[in-house]
């Protein structure tokens, strides 16, 4: 059952401007393919171009917009909530709501089994928030940082170890905005070779750190939802669960929600199950 999504459907422009950066990663994918040393998968460079073309919708204009302290687990990207940003009242009121900006990294490799996985991190249980919560690699930006590409693969590196180098970064997905006011860009990274990424979790942040298949998110297996309420409004949150090496995750909320629409720009279709995001007709 295609889901009824309350968000703009997925652009796959015939010819959107390309960044300078995905098409420079581009370019080092196909290089890297041809060496003698490692072979790229073709499955892979044909990921990266079809994720080059991917345009999301606009972003709000950020011009002259005064940042504001925002409370989110010292600049980590974990949220019980998290929508697509153009579903949410700030999409038209940027005036009254004000995010602060986060990225956070997708970095997608081919699996033994010739499936598309995405690397995943359990938050330390000592953390005194979100504490043994599953999220993908991310932050805050840093004014140092040139691109949410940039503040995405610099939190992977300091949270895992994932040097920046062997992540070709083809694209950004539409900001998705967090319980407490975090705008948060998707960045969506290639992994080319997996061998070449030795984990080395930050032990205050990260406990473990593993991959989990990409398409699992589309379907309607391992999954359940609760009804919650946000901003006035009904809307469902979705759970699933994993387990690999004999170790159980639950994937949920924010994460959950960016994965289900990555999941959906890379394959192309939506989940086999109801999003429902919420309607916010109380605005204020």
């Amino acid at each position: 059952m295609l889901s009824l999504l309350r968000t703009k459907t997925i652009s796959m422009a015939s010819s959107p401007l390309v960044s300078p950066s995905s098409s420079n990663s581009l370019s080092k994918l196909i290089m890297d393919s041809s060496t003698d040393s490692f072979k790229v998968s073709p499955r892979l460079i044909a990921l990266a171009q079809q994720l080059r073309l991917y345009k999301p919708p606009p972003a709000v204009d950020e011009t002259d917009i005064e940042e504001q302290k925002i409370e989110e687990s010292a600049g980590k990207v974990v949220s019980q909530v998290g929508f697509v940003e153009s579903a949410t009242p700030v999409a038209n009121q940027p005036e009254k709501f004000r995010p602060k900006r986060a990225a956070v990294l997708i970095c997608l490799f081919e699996g033994n089994d010739g499936d598309f996985r995405v690397i995943l991190t359990k938050r330390s249980s000592k953390l005194s928030t979100h504490s043994g919560e599953v999220a993908l690699p991310g932050g805050k930006a840093e004014e140092a940082d040139a691109d949410d590409a940039e503040t995405a693969t610099r939190e992977a590196k300091e949270e895992i170890g994932l040097d920046p180098s062997i992540v070709n970064v083809v694209t950004t997905l539409e900001p998705f905005l967090s319980k407490h006011l975090l705008r948060v860009i998707p960045v969506i990274g290639i992994l080319s070779d997996r061998k070449a990424f030795k984990p080395a979790p930050n032990a205050a942040e990260v406990e473990a750190v593993f991959d989990a298949p990409l398409e699992m998110f589309l379907k309607d297996e391992n999954r359940s939802s609760e009804e919650r309420d946000w901003m006035g409004d009904k809307y469902l949150i979705h759970f699933f669960d994993y387990e690999t090496n004999d170790k159980k995750y639950v994937i949920w909320g924010l994460t959950a929600g960016i994965l289900i629409r990555a999941a959906s720009v890379v394959y192309k279709r939506s989940p086999a199950f109801l999003e429902q995001n919420p309607k916010f007709k109380d605005l204020l």
